[in-house]
């Protein structure tokens, strides 16, 4: 048993150069992994696993490496004897927004739960199961549902669900697919990490107070609503800011994973909610500060305690 599975795609990272001519600096990243490697650094007490289905070529080894070096419980990664993991590469304008070039419709990790992949029982190893609306939109319609189905047999034996709707319209066949998924996880979260911009463009509503009305209809009651420079707001009510915007930003990417990780490190460590949203925050503002997913280790570890954008 360990603490936390997060489960999803791991990707090969490629982050174009500003200039003419640059060179594209190669990672690794995906929005669960990202958080899988924050969280552990943020709670290294915590068991964190990671979940996911790679090839068995030279780039899924060097993955595994680096997964480990995060002190990663890999035990739940399988192999697929043909596909190779997913690409993809990301440019970033003066303002630090990005913009996304994908190359995964044939990866590993859509075939995560296929036969000789994971089973289900592997997942019910985790005492909390992390994910998001992107682990859902990559699993072919037969596994997704097979596995929305379990998650109240996960629950009912003592399991958690935290969800991050990170919504990715490129990935799902249609919008209303997309949103009869979401909506049936997030009737089966515990702690929920929406984001407001995801949430109003899957589902159409007009302001926040829309997303939250909706999603106390479905059930949610614990977690954290991510607003951007706003800051987050807590789901139950119980906390709020102010949170000072991040002094700097230079590159969005996984400023919503990081938010997540250090929310949830800081609540599975005992935490009350206030300091669990300021954690999430500050952990943010420090990702947004650099360039790509995944700050280095001593930044991750000795940076500034710069105060956030979740």
């Amino acid at each position: 048993m360990v603490d936390v599975i997060c489960m999803g795609e791991a990707m090969v990272e490629l982050s174009l150069a500003s200039e003419p001519g640059g060179r594209a600096a190669v990672g690794f990243a995906g929005d669960t992994l990202n958080t899988a490697i924050y969280l552990k650094r943020q709670a290294p007490d915590l068991g964190v696993a990671y979940a996911t289905c790679l090839g068995r070529d030279p780039l899924s080894d060097q993955m595994v490496s680096m997964m480990e070096a995060e002190a990663l419980d890999c035990s739940l990664v399988a192999r697929h004897d043909t596909r190779l993991p997913g690409l993809y590469a990301i440019s970033t304008d003066g303002a630090g927004e990005r913009s996304f070039y994908y190359w995964r419709d044939q990866s590993a990790a859509r075939q995560m739960l296929a036969p000789g992949g994971l089973r289900l029982q592997d997942l019910a190893r985790g005492r909390i199961l992390y994910l998001s609306a992107i682990t859902l939109a990559i699993l072919p319609a037969d596994h997704r549902q097979a596995f929305l189905d379990w998650l109240p047999v996960f629950r009912q034996a003592g399991g958690q669900l935290a969800f991050d709707s990170n919504y990715r319209p490129r990935l799902w066949t249609d919008p209303a697919t997309a949103r009869a998924a979401v909506e049936t996880a997030w009737r089966q979260t515990d702690i929920a990490l929406p984001s407001v911009d995801d949430e109003m463009a899957l589902f159409g509503d007009a302001s926040e107070v829309d997303v939250l009305n909706r999603l106390a209809r479905f059930g949610v009651r614990s977690g954290a609503l991510k607003r951007g420079a706003l800051g987050p707001v807590s789901l139950d009510g119980s906390a709020a800011g102010p949170f000072p915007p991040a002094p700097r930003v230079v590159d969005s990417t996984a400023a919503g994973d990081s938010f997540n990780a250090g929310y949830l490190a800081a609540r599975l460590t005992g935490a009350p909610e206030d300091q669990a949203l300021m954690a999430g925050h500050q952990l943010a503002a420090r990702v947004v500060g650099v360039k790509g997913a995944i700050l280095p280790r001593v930044e991750a570890v000795s940076g500034p305690d710069a105060e956030g954008a979740a």
